[in-house]
């Protein structure tokens, strides 16, 4: 078993790695793993030092289709995670989000179907939804995504789904909400919060704190992933929901009360534009195949806040790199 991780480097794909290595997965045990990165500056090899050795690394561009059609080959399972994902920076520079997350998502497909890759997952977020008042989105409500973020992940699934439909190429998507554990580059919000809270800096809150999302462990959307890896379906989507809802407002407090702080240590700032209110997804699609969440939200925080307060050596270099490009 062959199974190549483009994105590997990243905060979730490089838990699926991991994992995969590690022999989470029974599934998949002994498979040679690959990992296909960038390496732009959310991608860090350090995110992969737990399982040093027991993958091949290959440094490129998801869009570069020539070195995809000498990569894919000979793989089983191809997992895409390479994407541009931070809604903020989309909307500053939207470009290098519709090249990675639609264009990239293109060249891996067209490389998976010329090569006979025999399954293909195409990872992707609910935010491809827009927002919902009330309720929760099923795997067929209608795509009606707010932002350049996810306006271009909306178009790589609209992609990867043609090859599906068109070529018969065996790939699923999944789409999952708000991430969150280690490893995750710290302009997120947890992270983001929990290392300006732990060096004594305000923490920004946008707008009336109100908008709402499902939070989920990493390695419980990547256990989703597994799943669908093993028994999903050709071009069908499936969901993988959060273990936890809460507005920007709940989440801030559990951080603040986690690190001692109060709110004094909050600022608050203009909200996003176009900030997307509420993501709710209905996962009865996934759980009829056999997956749950086995992270608590409440356990699940605490071990990430004790981790980014155990690994200053792994985030502070990235914190002063970002201040020291503004």
């Amino acid at each position: 078993m062959r199974v190549l991780v483009t994105g590997g480097a990243g905060f979730i794909g490089s838990q699926y790695v991991r994992d995969v290595v590690s022999g989470a997965f029974p599934e998949f045990a002994g498979a040679r793993v690959t990992v296909l990165d960038r390496l732009t500056y959310a991608g860090n090899l350090a995110n992969l030092d737990p399982v040093e050795g027991g993958f091949d690394f290959v440094h490129g561009d998801v869009c570069d289709a020539g070195l995809l059609a000498e990569v894919v080959p000979g793989h089983d399972v191809v997992v895409n995670f390479a994407a541009e994902s931070h809604v903020d920076r989309s909307i500053a520079s939207a470009g290098e989000f519709v090249r990675t997350n639609v264009q990239g998502v293109q060249a891996i497909m067209q490389a998976c179907l010329d090569a006979g890759v025999p399954r293909v997952v195409q990872v992707s977020t609910d935010e491809v939804y827009g927002s919902i008042d009330a309720g929760s989105w099923d795997e067929s409500a209608p795509l009606a995504p707010r932002s350049p973020y996810s306006a271009a992940k909306a178009g790589g699934d609209m992609i990867a789904r043609a090859y599906a439909v068109t070529h018969g190429l065996p790939v699923s998507i999944t789409r999952c909400g708000n991430n969150y554990g280690p490893y995750q580059f710290p302009e997120k919000v947890v992270p983001l919060f929990v290392t300006n809270l732990m060096d004594g800096l305000t923490v920004p809150l946008y707008g009336d704190g109100g908008n709402v999302r499902d939070w989920i462990h990493a390695a419980d959307h990547c256990r989703g992933i597994q799943v669908v890896a093993e028994r999903g379906e050709p071009g069908e989507v499936y969901h993988i929901a959060g273990t936890a809802e809460l507005t920007n407002l709940e989440l801030t407090q559990r951080l603040l009360d986690a690190l001692g702080a109060g709110w004094d240590r909050v600022e608050r700032v203009p909200d996003r534009k176009g900030h997307d209110r509420r993501y709710s997804l209905d996962d009865t699609k996934l759980r009829a195949l056999g997956y749950a969440p086995q992270v608590a939200f409440e356990d699940g925080l605490a071990e990430t806040v004790q981790w980014y307060a155990d690994r200053r050596d792994w985030w502070e270099p990235l914190k002063k790199r970002a201040e020291d490009a503004r």
